[in-house]
């Protein structure tokens, strides 16, 4: 359970994070400044989730794999959204 959690945290704070970004594509405004501030803190609390449930090591590449991953594919999960939206567009 406590594995879940830590993942869901990890994932939530790396999402967070990047609707903050002035960069993303999913919302047409990025999120203000402390949802950047509450996405380091998602982060943090769950690579404490991870180090609890894994030990030192494996907790934090559990913690930068889940991070990676959501960082990866938020971009590819915008242009998707994007594409698929001009195509559907007569």
């Amino acid at each position: 359970m406590i594995t879940l959690l830590a993942l869901l945290l990890t994932l939530s704070g790396a999402t967070l994070i990047y609707l903050a970004s002035s960069r993303q594509q999913l919302r047409m405004q990025p999120l203000p400044a402390p949802a950047r501030g509450a996405g380091w803190l998602a982060i943090a609390a769950g690579v404490l989730c991870w180090w609890h449930v894994a030990g030192a090591g494996a907790g934090i590449s559990a913690a930068l794999t889940a991070l990676m991953l959501a960082w990866v594919c938020l971009p590819y999960l915008a242009w998707w959204r994007i594409t698929s939206s001009e195509s559907s567009t007569p």
